[in-house]
């Protein structure tokens, strides 16, 4: 089949699923933005990158850069048809930042596949969960369906969609829901297997941390609350003072990936920093940024103690790759966690806004790592059965996008 991705940022979700179709003989390509530039493991095609759209109401903002982005990926497609005579059989498409919106037009004989992410709602999502910056009101409200014009119009468009978590997939409504296919992207459970022989360096020094060291971990894209930053950092003043051997290394970016930015600071990290860092010892909390992927894997294996916290919403790939490396992992008591971890099990759970309970939960496993062995092997052997790349997912991901054809 001749198969086409599209995704602002490709590879995206589809590192492992595209090259895995073209060992299957498949003719695979993928449009992608002028702007992204990350190694492809496909040959790429791009679109212009939209113009800013400048509106006076915040609430066609979204739709309107949807759609001017929609455009564009539409005007490099009619160029594929017109000038190469290509015709693809199956479209796979982010449907996140409007791409798939116009591509029926283009191309109606094909048959299209979106990757429905998450559907915003009003209650029982981010939107509400946390009173501390949560907006409220009939404007809020207005402001989040707003949000959804284009996912919706993907979503009807597209002959079937594919959710990575049941929770995620589920945010959708009934009528929509019904066209979504449930699978994970995979994690490679060899790479992120446990490593009594693993290191890692703190960039810039010569501190090295290995297994067995009291380590806590925390890794997002970025510092922010909708990851649990703020709940995090205000647990970590009694967790020093109680373990003063214990050293806390955080992985994420100032900037915010999801949610506005902090209205009386520079950045969350600074805000939280201002609200706590002046009763922690800093020689021991390692802000790391961004960092790559080979040393992200070693951080996993030298955790004592693995924190990941997340409003109801997208679910990290970090929490499954933590839990594959075997990590002690603590966890928010929230809906997308839930799905993974089951408390006592496979890892521990705690209130989101449960300071003390964070507390409580980081020490003790930091004090007694012995009881958390069972749960570190019982989360490895979860990912490793459910959610492992090569024999789990890749299949059923390949499965798929073929059987759109039929």
């Amino acid at each position: 089949m001749k198969i086409l991705f599209v995704h602002q940022n490709f590879p995206g979700q589809f590192p492992h699923l595209a090259p895995a179709l073209v060992a299957r003989g498949h003719q695979v390509i993928a449009l992608t933005s002028e702007t992204n530039k990350r190694p492809s493991p496909v040959r790429v095609v791009k679109y212009r990158k939209p113009d800013e759209v400048k509106l006076s109401s915040g609430l066609t903002r979204l739709y309107a850069q949807s759609a001017e982005r929609g455009a564009r990926a539409a005007l490099a497609a009619r160029q594929l048809r017109d000038k190469h005579g290509y015709v693809p059989d199956v479209i796979f498409g982010h449907s996140g930042w409007g791409e798939t919106l116009f591509l029926r037009e283009v191309w109606p004989e094909a048959r299209l596949l979106v990757y429905a992410e998450l559907m915003y709602r009003t209650t029982g999502l981010d939107t509400d969960f946390d009173p501390e910056f949560a907006r409220s009101g009939l404007e809020a409200k207005v402001s989040t369906v707003a949000r959804s014009a284009h996912l919706v119009q993907s979503m009807v468009q597209a002959d079937a969609g594919l959710s990575p978590t049941q929770f995620q997939a589920d945010t959708f409504p009934p009528e929509l829901r019904a066209k979504i296919t449930v699978c994970h992207d995979g994690v490679d459970t060899d790479r992120l297997a446990p490593r009594a022989d693993a290191s890692f360096t703190v960039p810039g020094t010569t501190r090295i941390f290995r297994p067995g060291d009291e380590v806590v971990t925390f890794v997002n894209r970025s510092l922010e609350p909708y990851r649990g930053f703020h709940s995090f950092m205000r647990a970590l003043p009694e967790v020093l003072a109680e373990r003063p051997k214990a050293h806390v290394l955080i992985v994420g970016e100032e900037g915010q990936s999801y949610g506005a930015a902090p209205k009386d600071a520079k950045s969350w990290k600074q805000k939280f920093l201002a609200e706590v860092g002046d009763q922690l010892d800093l020689n021991r909390v390692h802000f790391l940024g961004r960092i790559p992927y080979a040393d992200y894997v070693n951080l996993l294996h030298v955790s004592r103690v693995h924190a990941y916290l997340t409003y109801p919403f997208v679910l990290s790939w970090s929490l499954m790759e933590s839990m594959a490396a075997g990590c002690a992992v603590v966890a928010s008591d929230t809906a997308p966690v839930r799905e993974l971890i089951a408390d006592g099990e496979t890892g521990r759970l705690v209130d989101f806004f449960d300071i003390a309970g964070w507390s409580e939960a980081l020490i003790a496993g930091l004090s007694a790592p012995e009881t958390y062995a069972p749960m570190r092997e019982a989360a490895r052997r979860h990912i490793v059965e459910s959610y492992d790349l090569k024999t789990i997912c890749l299949p059923r991901l390949i499965e798929f996008v073929e059987g759109a054809r039929s």
